[in-house]
């Protein structure tokens, strides 16, 4: 028996399947897609310890075989503490749904959610926890700066650059003319899960509350809840700008695709997308007739990228005379002359019942 399954009793006293070596077994249900999972977890209480055992998911990433999943964070209307995190799960009749992890805690919305690799990381007014999205268990994550976790910063955001989350907010400090506000940057390695020094800007003139944060060319733009300033930090060379182009859209609960940002325009019926390179914004192609019919009246959308050259696009709409999420898969493509396409693979209903607002989406690899 290889050093694969050596480390899991529970696994080993009797095969998975007869006549076959349990190491076999793992490099087959390794190659099955991840979306046929929670079947195969039925079939007994050894496939679902293999299911979630960690070591089939470091044998799909040894065979380069990792996938996409998408994760959405909903707030229950009726009780704002019930905000949970949801997996995109696909149907037999290949339809897509947000189905519930139980086995994951409550967690608040007024957090900040990141993802890398595997994880999806969740920082709260006081604590941050990681959440693993191959077993569906969570972990507190230590020594979290007292500076940062003393001090509630409902504006902070947060994004990922090089395997470093990156949080930024505002922190308070005191001076010769009293308490002021700064900019403060908490970087924590997501592999060693140890917090770098906080760094702090002390005269950045800008507003106070933070919308979103994305990375383009090794940057990290954020949007102010206000449509009157974003910023562009640079973490290399530790220098903030605003930049006026990104300031004339609102392009909060947009994703980057290729180093391209991408958000849902809902007055203006269109996806845009904003090109760091060409420094400006322009309409993604191919589009035009589902966006008018299907989101025109949506608010606070949200995308995520979902594959190669893919996003998934969250958005409310009435359905049947109810309030529902949906869910649409686009392909993007850029044609000769540097336009950009998108080709709708699918829209589904993913929430039915019209009671919980969307917070935030991810996408993991696993």
């Amino acid at each position: 028996m290889s050093e694969n399954m050596e480390q899991s009793p529970e696994l080993s006293s009797s095969p998975l399947i007869p006549s076959l070596p349990d190491d076999i077994t793992l490099d087959i249900v390794a190659r099955v897609p991840r979306s046929h999972y929670p079947t195969l977890s039925l079939v007994s209480k050894k496939f679902r310890k293999l299911i979630a055992s960690p070591k089939l998911y470091k044998r799909r990433s040894q065979l380069g075989i990792t996938q996409h999943r998408v994760y959405a964070i909903l707030r229950n209307r009726n009780n704002t503490d019930d905000c949970r995190l949801y997996i995109l799960h696909r149907k037999l009749n290949c339809s897509n749904r947000l189905v519930v992890v139980r086995s994951l805690p409550p967690v608040s919305h007024r957090g900040s959610f990141v993802s890398v690799g595997s994880k999806v990381y969740v920082f709260n007014d006081v604590d941050a926890l990681c959440v693993d999205c191959t077993s569906h268990t969570v972990q507190p994550i230590p020594d979290m700066p007292q500076r940062f976790a003393a001090t509630p910063m409902p504006s902070r955001v947060g994004t990922v650059m090089d395997g470093k989350v990156y949080l930024i907010g505002d922190s308070r400090f005191t001076w010769d003319r009293g308490m002021a506000w700064r900019k403060t940057v908490m970087v924590l390695d997501a592999e060693t899960q140890v917090w770098e020094p906080v760094m702090g800007k002390e005269d950045m003139r800008v507003g106070a509350i933070w919308s979103d944060a994305v990375v383009m060319e090794d940057k990290i733009c954020m949007r102010g809840v206000r449509d009157t300033f974003s910023v562009v930090y640079g973490p290399k060379d530790n220098t903030w700008e605003s930049n006026e182009v990104l300031n004339s859209k609102n392009w909060e609960g947009g994703c980057v695709v290729d180093d391209v940002l991408y958000f849902l325009d809902c007055s203006g019926k269109a996806l845009r997308a904003f090109d760091p390179k060409q420094g400006c914004w322009s309409v993604v192609n191919g589009l035009e007739e589902f966006l008018a019919v299907e989101t025109a009246q949506s608010k606070w959308p949200n995308a995520v990228k979902c594959g190669e050259k893919k996003l998934a696009l969250f958005f409310p709409k009435k359905h049947d005379g109810k309030e529902v999420i949906c869910c649409a898969e686009i392909a993007l493509e850029r044609r000769q002359g540097g336009e950009i396409w998108g080709k709708l693979e699918s829209c589904d209903v993913v929430v039915e019942d019209g009671l919980f607002d969307m917070v935030k989406c991810v996408a993991v690899t696993v």
